[in-house]
């Protein structure tokens, strides 16, 4: 297998080499992007602080697959098993429920402290860590509003509990030495009709001015925030809309989280990535997909996640976008879908490294539009896969669908045993 694999790999550079492509450079650069895989895909988005407790925000979680991790320690190894089928590198994208603590912690009390153990097995793993505030499936969220919220004090635990998480998140862009992305969400919005849509709006706006107002060190720390159109609960109005969401980061000049599910399903964040990227300094993605709603499906090597990547590679914006992942299936074995989800994220963007960038914009700048299409199609056809197949090589991590193997033996030898 391995030799059948070296020798298509040596065919496909000749083959990219002929369109002015250098495979090996490719590789490179696909070993400069990692991808955060998201936590509670482990989980189906319980946490550790109040596993038992109900999702509230519009989030579900359908099915229910056996082995679902229940404590930290067994997140870990499941991200462990994950992480050791997924080649090039990788971080990990904590929500704050995911602590470590021995007794019940309020989320307005959450300290780095909580976290250590995380912050460890990173360092073991060689991983950088990203962070979320968690704003749902709590008591004071259960009306639907949090830092939009009417009542000053209930505004104000969500706006600590935010402040908090941004010190976690700076402290592991300390330890850890790459800086933390801290993303905040809410859920906030209306069911039925409303009347008010300004007062939520600015109350939403004031309170991040107040959050963000401590100034951290961007070695350590990046602030984002992200929209949403709609959810369960939350039909008809969402304070934190996409213009809500770009009008803040542009003018406070945070970055801003773009998440494929985000959106209308005839919208198309790759289109988006351009537009943002000439008022914000940085862009946060949500690789998910939609399927008719807000569903976030496990990621498909599709076209949306295809022309997400192109973006990335076409205009070189490596330092100027983080790429995350945000799904969350129970239906299927939960090591599987990070595994599914994060080759695929990884096989666009190698697809798109090994697309003729330079070529084809000079042919579309000379109005060559003729030669542009043919190229453009042609190329789609060349062997990508024997490259992506060798990149798994490189990486010591099965080529094909042998992967499911080591999920199924996992799955007979610790999952079924939970």
């Amino acid at each position: 297998m391995t030799r059948a694999i070296e020798q298509a790999f040596e065919l496909a550079k000749q083959r990219f080499a002929e369109i002015g492509i250098d495979v090996n450079a490719a590789m490179a650069q696909l070993d400069e992007l990692p991808v955060s895989m998201h936590c509670w895909q482990g989980d189906d988005v319980k946490g550790f602080e109040n596993p038992q407790g109900a999702l509230t925000g519009g989030i579900q979680a359908t099915g229910n697959y056996p082995g679902k991790a229940t404590t930290a320690n067994e997140l870990r190894a499941d991200l462990d098993q994950a992480m050791a089928l997924i080649p090039g590198p990788k971080r990990l994208n904590l929500h704050a429920i995911y602590l470590d603590a021995e007794s019940p912690v309020d989320r307005i009390d959450i300290k780095p402290a909580h976290f250590s153990q995380w912050v460890e097995w990173a360092k073991k793993n060689k991983l950088g860590l990203d962070f979320n505030p968690t704003c749902f499936s709590h008591p004071l969220s259960e009306d639907g509003f949090t830092l939009a919220h009417p009542n000053p004090e209930i505004r104000q635990f969500w706006i600590e509990h935010c402040k908090a998480s941004r010190k976690i998140s700076a402290s592991f862009g300390e330890q850890l030495g790459t800086p933390s992305i801290m993303n905040i969400w809410v859920p906030d919005g209306m069911k039925d009709q409303t009347i008010d849509r300004f007062g939520p709006r600015e109350r939403l706006m004031n309170s991040l001015d107040e959050i963000i107002s401590e100034k951290l060190d961007p070695a350590h720390h990046y602030d984002a925030v992200e929209s949403k159109l709609f959810g369960i609960g939350a039909e008809s109005y969402t304070v934190g809309s996409n213009e809500f969401c770009l009008g803040y980061a542009s003018s406070r000049q945070t970055a801003l989280t773009l998440d494929a599910g985000h959106f209308h399903p005839t919208e198309q964040v790759s289109d988006k990535i351009s537009t943002a990227m000439l008022y914000v300094p940085r862009l946060l993605l949500h690789v998910s997909r939609p399927v008719r709603w807000d569903s976030d499906h496990v990621v498909a090597l599709d076209d949306e996640t295809q022309a997400i990547a192109n973006e990335i590679v076409r205009q070189k914006l490596f330092d100027k976008v983080h790429i995350g992942l945000d799904f969350f299936d129970a239906s299927i074995n939960r090591i599987a879908a990070w595994v599914i989800g994060t080759r695929n994220a990884k096989k666009a963007l190698l697809r798109a490294l090994l697309e003729p960038v330079d070529t084809l914009k000079t042919l579309e700048l000379e109005g060559d539009y003729t030669t542009r299409m043919a190229l453009y199609e042609e190329q789609k056809s060349l062997p990508w896969q024997a490259v992506w197949e060798a990149y798994c090589l490189r990486h010591d991590v099965p080529a094909g669908a042998g992967w499911l193997g080591d999920v199924r033996h996992y799955e007979q030898h610790v999952l079924s045993k939970r």
